[in-house]
């Protein structure tokens, strides 16, 4: 192994990453290094592989011009999605997703697009003293699923950073054919990686790698940008 695998190895091991649970499913077991103390412990040289394929694709995506959705429901991971997603100008959800978000794309758009000029109408300035958001609960949780969409397109890809927690945004993207990258725990259902085009083994517990991870898309994107070519036809796998 060349000495920049070695400092990368070192870099994941310093995250955590490579921490499982007790009982890996049984998909995931060409990923594992093998158990110590009755927890699996993951084979970092494939996660360095399959991070390496996820970027790659990644890379490829923006640099024809496609567009990313960063998807999140952990809450301690709120702040670094959105300073990703704000800093290379894709979009992201950091809340509980909604179903028919990708399958329904145009009509949720309109949706969008209602609440944007509901939020915007000059009358509602004047007709209440604090944010009309704050009587209606309905537009403050759709403006939070919003919130961080900056496209009219439906994304290229899937970036997932909890996999387990977002089987729904998965199963919408996979019945789109839009490519999935995602975060994969030991203890991913069968059903569920069989669904992900780039999955990316690993303890997607540690925020240490989240924050790993966040830097690596970020420089593959803006390297990306540099060198974007003619919008063509995103091919579906």
């Amino acid at each position: 192994m060349c000495n920049s695998n070695l400092l990368v190895i070192q870099k994941l091991l310093s995250t955590n990453a490579y921490l499982g649970h007790r009982i890996p499913t049984s998909d995931f077991q060409g990923y594992l290094y093998g158990f110590r103390n009755e927890m699996a412990i993951i084979d970092l040289e494939k996660t360095l592989i399959c991070l390496r394929r996820a970027c790659n694709f990644i890379g490829s995506i923006i640099g024809a011009k496609g567009h990313l959705l960063l998807v999140n429901t952990n809450p301690e991971y709120n702040r670094i999605i959105q300073r990703m997603a704000k800093r290379t100008n894709q979009s992201y959800i950091n809340h509980k997703w909604i179903g028919g978000f990708l399958t329904n794309w145009k009509h949720m758009r309109r949706v969008q697009k209602h609440f944007q000029d509901f939020s915007a109408h000059p009358n509602l300035k004047d007709a209440f003293t604090s944010s009309p958001f704050d009587y209606f609960p309905r537009f403050r949780k759709m403006q939070k699923c919003f919130e961080g969409i900056v496209t009219h397109n439906i994304p290229d890809c899937s970036v997932i950073m909890n996999a387990n927690q977002n089987s729904m945004a998965i199963l919408e993207a996979n019945q789109l054919q839009i490519p999935i990258v995602a975060l994969v725990d030991s203890n991913i259902p069968n059903r569920l990686h069989k669904l992900i085009t780039y999955p990316v083994p690993v303890n997607d517990d540690s925020i240490k790698f989240v924050y790993l991870f966040r830097n690596l898309i970020t420089k593959t994107v803006i390297l990306s940008k540099r060198s974007q070519r003619p919008k063509v036809q995103v091919k579906r796998l």
